[in-house]
């Protein structure tokens, strides 16, 4: 963010300015030559051109004083509109009437023909014009848009960035006088920007100045009661600016999507979580994920959960010859169902209630369908749960990727891909050693000969999904909070659902020869954000204060959650890629006939419920994992007094 404020906020010359000035001045020496042409033409001898140069001089020099002081340089040409013509009417006419006096006190008048103003004042106004209406003519592809009425509407807003959206916004608030907003004043870093006007309001500084532009814009009674951002802007920036309009008594907006003004809706968008994260576009290669799916038979396990209904919309939109939808959650399983038949009717589907802990299941599953590709979301991934529940964790999460491993192998599926998480690596909870275990079971697979190819692709927390701290915070701000933090210090990697599933379909379309058959694919998470700092955040999108309105409590970390996660263990030696936002790790793998003996105990005492064998296991397969368990604990303790 730019810092430093101006004092009386007045824009600075800069080339732009300089260039448009240059321009009406050139145009102010014309027009008043040509109009003495014109006028000696029209009646008289036609004279030579300069022959009243001492003219043509003052005429620009005024012009320059008068384009000046009205602000007529201020305007930006790509934003040119009836205002703009409006103040070149205005201009132009002040600068002739002054004209006539100055002229007289240089030469008398002589040999000035009186008659000539009009037709300067009119060749005046069209030398300004027609320039500026083409270019925004150019950019545009019509003037349509430039002769829109501006009127003044009900709710005071400064906007944040003086660039497409904030011109499309202004327009469609000067459409009718019903609109809900006026603007009254914007801001942006960009020095060419300030002081210039977007449809008749001023860029009045940058952004680090929206304090003394406040307070200037209160003091001509046009205070602004929101914020509202029409510039692409990062997770720090946004964070200050929402700081900054809590201290202002303003709260803050999105301008609509340019695609919202097609539709006609002018209501401001409310700033979301995903707005905090400040994440930049990724170019993605759809080609190659289109040829990944386009006509083939394509099954999402865990199809109801937030990554497996992500997944499945996305498949659908490629075209898949069928498309397989597994889930054991009935409502859950029709849910996405139902979206599915809605958002792609044409696309062939199947959902089919079942568990992937069943083989038996499976197996019926995978001789039916055939699926060709097979994406794994099913896990249990609430880690306060895993950790009451370690038997089910390790059925689920541990089995159940071996049993669906085994069935793509089986059946010759072209490739499975396993959704995994952070928590896999340097594992500190039931759920993260099993999500490692899974991994593991993928990785040795892929080492072997298979007619299927085995992705690995790891990431964070996806923003809003099931048992998430987004919507925990969401329900504890309906109530009135508190907050319920675990510790000051505890951050996470956050990335949105809709960017995660797309970076697991570019992952799984790249070449095995290109990334390596035992490659772990990360996804570039960003920074790591402060739980705290999410949490204040979404107190101030609220409309709240932070520890005023709604407090924050911290409850302590729960069994087996870390301060923070890592993304790639110091053994996969992770490395970049040529993918946006994907990088490739060295899988840590072992021989899958080692590995299966393994596996099967790890079943047999699961299954069994013992859960202090099984925790005992898995750490024997997951080295780096301690179990905290209470069982596992109190085992401990009695076999040392022993």
């Amino acid at each position: 963010m730019t810092s430093g404020p101006q004092a009386k906020m007045k824009y600075k010359l800069n080339a732009r300015i300089g260039a448009v000035a240059l321009h009406d001045l050139v145009m102010a020496a014309l027009a008043f030559e040509a109009a003495l042409q014109v006028r000696y033409l029209l009646e008289g001898t036609p004279q030579a051109f300069g022959f009243l140069w001492q003219g043509t001089v003052v005429f620009a020099a005024v012009c320059g004083v008068v384009f000046w002081t009205q602000g007529l340089y201020r305007g930006i040409w790509h934003y040119a509109s009836f205002n703009d013509l409006v103040a070149i009417v205005r201009a132009t006419t002040i600068a002739v009437v002054l004209f006539l006096p100055a002229l007289f006190v240089v030469n008398r008048l002589e040999a000035f023909p009186r008659s000539s103003l009009p037709i300067t004042w009119a060749l005046l106004i069209a030398f300004l014009t027609v320039p500026r209406f083409l270019y925004r003519a150019l950019k545009d592809g019509n003037l349509r848009t430039s002769f829109e009425r501006l009127d003044r509407q009900r709710v005071p807003v400064l906007v944040v960035g003086a660039g497409d959206s904030a011109e499309a916004f202004i327009r469609e608030m000067s459409r009718s006088r019903t609109a809900p907003y006026q603007v009254v004043g914007i801001v942006d870093d960009r020095p060419g920007r300030i002081g210039r006007d977007i449809r008749g309001i001023r860029v009045l500084g940058a952004i680090g100045d929206i304090p003394a532009v406040v307070e200037q814009l209160a003091a001509r009674g046009r205070r602004p009661h929101r914020m509202v951002f029409a510039a692409d802007l990062d997770r720090a920036t946004i964070g200050a600016l929402i700081e900054t309009a809590e201290a202002l008594g303003l709260t803050v907006a999105r301008v609509p999507k340019l695609t919202d003004f097609r539709e006609g809706a002018v209501e401001v968008r409310k700033v979301d979580v995903e707005d905090l994260l400040g994440r930049p576009q990724k170019v993605l290669d759809r080609e190659s994920m289109q040829r990944l799916i386009a006509g083939r038979r394509v099954l999402v396990t865990g199809a109801g959960g937030t990554i497996g209904s992500e997944l499945a919309r996305q498949v659908a939109a490629f075209g898949p010859a069928r498309l397989v939808l597994f889930d054991n959650g009935e409502f859950n399983l029709f849910t996405i169902d139902m979206d599915v038949g809605e958002r792609f009717p044409a696309i062939p589907r199947a959902a089919i209630l079942g568990d992937v802990r069943d083989p038996k299941c499976l197996s019926a599953l995978f001789q039916t369908e055939r699926p060709e590709l097979v994406f794994h979301a099913a896990a249990f991934k609430h880690v306060p749960l895993s950790e009451l529940n370690p038997d089910e964790a390790v059925l689920t999460n541990a089995i159940g990727t071996r049993n669906v491993a085994e069935a793509c192998r089986a059946a010759g599926t072209a490739a499975m891909v396993l959704i995994s998480t952070d928590k896999a690596v340097n594992a500190s909870s039931v759920m993260g050693a099993t999500k490692r275990a899974a991994e593991i079971v993928l990785q040795a697979l892929s080492r072997g000969a298979s007619p299927t190819r085995f992705v690995t692709v790891r990431f964070g927390n996806v923003l809003g999904s099931t048992g998430s701290v987004i919507p925990l915070f969401e329900r504890q701000l309906a109530t009135g909070g508190p907050l319920k933090v675990t510790h000051p210090d505890v951050t996470r990697y956050f990335m949105t659902v809709r960017e995660a599933v797309e970076l697991v379909l570019q992952a799984t379309a790249i070449p095995a020869e290109e990334a390596g058959s035992d490659t772990i694919f990360v996804l570039d998470m960003g920074e790591p954000v402060r739980i705290q700092d999410l949490a204040r955040q979404m107190i101030r999108l609220s409309g709240k204060r932070p520890g005023v309105d709604i407090a924050i409590e911290f409850t302590g970390l729960r069994p087996g959650e870390k301060l923070a996660e890592e993304l790639f263990h110091a053994a996969e030696n992770l490395r970049a890629s040529r993918y946006p936002g994907i990088q490739f790790g060295t899988a840590r793998a072992m021989d899958y006939e080692l590995l299966r003996p393994r596996l099967e105990r790890l079943e047999r005492a699961a299954l069994q419920r013992h859960a202090v064998e099984t925790l005992a296991i898995l750490s024997e397969l997951v080295p780096e994992y301690r179990s905290q368990h209470p069982a596992v604990l109190r085992a401990a303790a009695e076999a040392g007094r022993a």
